[in-house]
């Protein structure tokens, strides 16, 4: 009885050590080699082709991290964020508007802002800014959608992070939301982030010439790395099926109509879409010309680009839950206010 117990034991703790995440990657294409063999390679190329493209984003940030905490700087950089924080805000989304990050491509970032002591509201308007517009998409949607609605989108990229970056301020400041990240992303525990840093509080750039330093940027790099590549592999495997069996022209077909409830749809449809960015232009505008109203399309691109269920995935490996919720609620609200912003506008024109 005592053998049968120390066994069951055993495997209780190997089933709890093997990782959930992985679990499910694996358990993903099983069933496809299963139930539909022919999309297996297809679904490996794709991660393996996106995963690859995420990847050197992936390693500054978590690089940066890691060196940061390693020299002792990560609360410093923190309470200088602290000290001018509307700045801060101000700054993060202009500069989000500006920067060339995808919804799946930011969140190492985030992460690694995060881990270094860097304020939520900031990052928070970074982080919304970011994936909706960025240079080259600028010139590629002035040619495709006009001039007019590629300012607009511009500018709707920096309302939402300043909307979400003021917000997420002031309901930090009421006491909410003051540990974003979960437990063991970017050396935080499940209650605080202090004391993460290196053991010495000398902030020292240097920090491969001390032995101790080294190994806290080791170990940081390896478990915050380690971390995000597994929910961005099942992410992008996810997204694999979404292109696959979601046609893009079959969601954005849905969205016709006029009025309130049309951008209202095109909003909630682009939250869970994978489409945004380039491959987005050219549908959206062919859909304009067969009479999307505008503020719809807006909507629909603006929601889409600063979320999608693949990047929602990795978001939610990184943040505690009510982090998560305000994010998915401000992509939402936001394509809302900026979709209706523009019909309105268009309408008294």
């Amino acid at each position: 009885m005592t053998a049968i117990t120390s066994t069951l034991r055993g495997v209780q703790a190997a089933v709890l050590r093997f990782d959930r995440v992985w679990a499910a990657f694996l358990l993903l294409f099983l069933g496809l080699a299963l139930a539909a063999p022919h999309q297996v390679e297809p679904s490996a190329a794709f991660t393996v082709s996106a995963f690859l493209w995420i990847l050197p984003f992936l390693l500054v940030s978590v690089l940066l991290a890691a060196a940061l905490k390693a020299a002792g700087a990560d609360q410093m950089i923190g309470q200088a964020v602290h000290s001018a924080p509307l700045r801060a805000v101000v700054l993060a989304s202009v500069f989000g508007a500006l920067s060339p990050f995808c919804s799946c491509g930011v969140v190492p970032i985030v992460a690694g802002l995060l881990g270094a002591g860097v304020p939520l509201a900031p990052v928070m308007a970074f982080w919304l800014a970011s994936p909706i517009m960025d240079p080259e998409m600028f010139v590629l949607m002035s040619v495709a959608l006009g001039l007019p609605f590629t300012v607009v989108k511009t500018v709707a990229a920096i309302f939402l992070g300043l909307f979400a970056g003021l917000s997420t301020l002031w309901i930090q400041r009421l006491g909410y939301l003051s540990q974003p990240l979960k437990a063991g992303v970017g050396g935080c525990g499940s209650t605080s982030c202090a004391g993460t840093s290196a053991e010495s509080p000398e902030v020292k750039w240097t920090f491969w010439s001390e032995r101790n330093r080294l190994r806290v940027f080791g170990n940081e790099a390896q478990s915050v790395a380690l971390f995000l590549s597994k929910w961005l592999l099942l992410a992008f495997a996810i997204e694999s099926l979404m292109v696959a069996w979601l046609p893009a022209d079959w969601v954005a077909t849905h969205l016709g109509g006029e009025g309130f409830t049309t951008i209202l749809l095109a909003a909630a449809v682009g939250v869970p879409a994978y489409l945004n960015g380039y491959a987005a232009i050219p549908l959206v505008g062919e859909l304009m010309e067969m009479g999307l109203q505008p503020g719809a399309a807006l909507a629909f691109l603006v929601a889409g680009g600063a979320t999608s269920l693949p990047a929602a995935m990795a978001v939610y490996a990184v943040v505690r839950r009510p982090v998560f919720l305000w994010y998915l609620v401000f992509a939402l609200i936001g394509a809302l206010v900026v979709g209706l912003a523009y019909q309105s506008g268009l309408a008294m024109l």
